[in-house]
């Protein structure tokens, strides 16, 4: 066993399901927002809040209150650990002084009508019996089983999306699934012209431009939703709803289809080398560039960590290498431009050997160069930079 795995399900919800689910939701609201307002009490006053105090706060208000104990307890007092956990880690950040774009936020009062209804069990909390999914207070869901469940969950999650669908989340031990050795290896560029340009012409990944297709659908539901636009504070009419979920709609299109394009290069990487050399890149910063919407369309976070999770899966070592400089260094003698090169320079030319490449296929087999998998830089130092890191096992963490 090596960590746990999530494996998700679509729910068939028929509507006393849907009418009591959204009822454990309110009550489960209602604490956090309850939660919310002690914490921030507590804050003023220099008091404290902890868990234990939130947990008799619970206890107190089921007591006296018919509505909130007549549902489950179980999601409740996961409700209650979940925000212990988030409030803890805002006043670590706040005590250890760092930026205010690094920090985790303290926890926030849920609205009605912005929060989707997300519901935590732990196993005393539900049973899986005949196909169906029961749940404390008496809920029965069907369960659209895709796959089989490799293992008996210990958790699960039920959770609505913005479209109104349901689903299913279970925890279960991941077990791993090795793949036969193949003895190759693999440098990993990430870029906005080509998601992924690697050391195997076969392996590169294009940018699919799955956003870029779907813009002008998109454009011509956003006019539909401007048009319909309801007064500030009040509710918008079935027109402006249905232009809206239209809009939703097409962009978990598009998410899907990048998780999909994602997936199945990952796996076909994972498939055909033993080790990769990943780019530790991280593409946030480019949100506030003129590239942030092609950058965006590449889906360059999901695609590593979709990446990165299929090779713990079948037990490929993953070296993730810090991106400084792997666009400066050449790949064959190791030497450093003395300026950084534009991004309009697509050809890299090294000064000192006279070596000539794509600039990204160089990245990538500076790549390898740092992680020491390239057989013709055994021989010499590795190149400058932070220290190389490998992955293997799940970062997924125990319910």
């Amino acid at each position: 066993m090596t960590g746990y795995a999530r494996f998700t399900y679509r729910l068939r919800t028929s509507s006393t399901a849907r009418t009591a689910l959204e009822g454990e939701w309110t009550r489960c609201r209602w604490i956090w927002n309850e939660c919310c307002a002690r914490s921030r009490k507590a804050r003023t006053e220099g008091d404290t809040c902890g868990p234990a105090q939130l947990d008799r706060m619970l206890t107190e208000a089921r007591r006296h209150n018919t509505w909130l104990g007549g549902g489950s307890s179980v999601p409740q007092q996961q409700l209650v650990r979940d925000f212990g956990k988030s409030r803890t880690k805002a006043l670590k950040d706040i005590k250890a002084g760092l930026p205010m774009r690094q920090r985790a936020g303290m926890p926030r009062f849920k609205k009605k009508r912005a929060a989707d209804p997300s519901l935590n069990y732990t196993r005393r909390g539900f049973r899986i019996k005949d196909g169906r999914l029961h749940l404390a207070g008496g809920i029965s869901l069907r369960v659209v089983w895709s796959r089989a469940l490799p293992a008996d969950p210990s958790s699960v999650r039920v959770f609505r999306d913005s479209l109104g669908n349901w689903y299913a989340s279970f925890v279960v031990p991941a077990t791993s699934e090795p793949l036969p050795s193949t003895g190759a290896v693999l440098g990993i560029d990430w870029g906005v012209k080509e998601t992924a340009t690697t050391t195997s012409d076969a392996h590169d990944l294009p940018h699919t431009e799955h956003g870029r297709k779907a813009a002008a659908g998109l454009a011509r539901y956003q006019r539909m939703m401007a048009r319909r636009k309801p007064a500030k504070g009040t509710p918008g009419s079935r027109g402006y709803l249905a232009a809206k979920r239209l809009a939703v709609k097409l962009h978990k299109k598009v998410a899907r289809q990048r998780q999909d394009t994602g997936r199945k290069w990952a796996k076909a990487v994972v498939r055909d080398h033993d080790a990769l050399a990943v780019e530790d890149f991280r593409p946030r910063f480019l949100a506030k560039s003129t590239m942030a919407r092609k950058a965006a369309d590449a889906a360059i976070g999901a695609t590593k960590a979709a990446l990165i999770a299929m090779a713990r899966k079948h037990g490929r070592i993953v070296h993730l290498v810090h991106p400084a400089h792997t666009t400066m260094d050449c790949a064959q003698c190791g030497a450093r431009t003395k300026h950084a090169l534009p991004l309009s320079e697509r050809t890299y030319t090294c000064t000192a050997c006279g070596a000539v490449s794509p600039r990204d296929k160089n990245s990538a087999h500076v790549m390898l160069v740092r992680a020491g998998l390239n057989p013709a830089g055994a021989d010499r130092a590795r190149a400058a930079g932070p220290p190389v890191h490998s992955q293997r096992e799940p970062e997924i963490p125990a319910p």
